[in-house]
């Protein structure tokens, strides 16, 4: 299933627990639909706060950088909003006070599409990542019921459902996107982690990988994702 026809939303949001894994996994569409007119807010679950190898840099002072570095690669794609939730780095569980951190952020930002990483990815070794798509699939249920977490709803917010889903980093996608004119776009917005991308070799990777994507279906490059359509 490709992009032709594909109904673009009027709003997407990215729920994730990093900085820079919306880069890695999805950013190239996210920059074709922000050009396409989608508002897309950046929801993440931590700030990052471990994620380096300076013995002297403070989880505080790396959080800052961090989420800097988030803005800063959210501008270049066309990101128009972000939710920091700022959580610990590594420690991310799925309860229900995640569950309702994430559910509060779809009612207020109301997507009408929700990219996540795949929760279901076989071997997906890091911890935060299954929790953030554990996390997002779980608040996009409870967003749509009033009686989940009705203490929410007041003060004009209700409550919302999300039609459809697209999970990256999954190893069964049915669905790609031609990325072909947006990979600058992603390359650019992975560049602005500098706190992470030491090696250059990483970049080239990043246009391999969607280079091989897009072979098998004729084009110059694609991201794949599994689509889910919710009832």
């Amino acid at each position: 299933m490709a992009r032709d026809g594909f109904e673009l939303p009027k709003r997407a949001m990215a729920v994730f627990a990093h900085p820079d894994d919306a880069e890695f996994g999805c950013s190239a569409t996210v920059a074709l639909f922000a050009e396409m007119g989608v508002h897309v807010t950046y929801c993440l679950l931590t700030s990052g706060n471990k994620g380096t190898h300076d013995a002297h840099m403070a989880p505080d002072d790396l959080a800052q950088i961090r989420e800097k570095e988030q803005r800063d690669a959210g501008g270049v794609l066309g990101v128009k909003d972000f939710v920091f939730l700022r959580h610990d780095d590594g420690e991310l569980e799925v309860s229900m006070e995640m569950r309702g951190e994430v559910c509060r952020a779809i009612r207020e930002c109301r997507p009408d599409l929700v990219f996540t990483q795949d929760p279901w990815r076989p071997y997906q070794i890091h911890p935060d990542h299954r929790v953030a798509g554990w996390c997002a699939m779980d608040g996009v249920i409870a967003a749509r019921d009033h009686l989940f977490f009705p203490e929410q709803l007041r003060d004009g917010l209700t409550h919302h459902r999300v039609p459809r889903v697209l999970l990256f980093g999954t190893a069964e996608p049915n669905i790609w996107f031609d990325v072909s004119g947006t990979m600058d776009k992603k390359i650019a917005a992975l560049k602005a982690h500098v706190s992470q991308i030491r090696n250059p070799g990483v970049l080239e990777r990043m246009r391999g990988f969607a280079a091989t994507t897009g072979r098998a279906w004729g084009l110059e490059a694609a991201e794949g994702f599994r689509y889910l359509e919710l009832g």
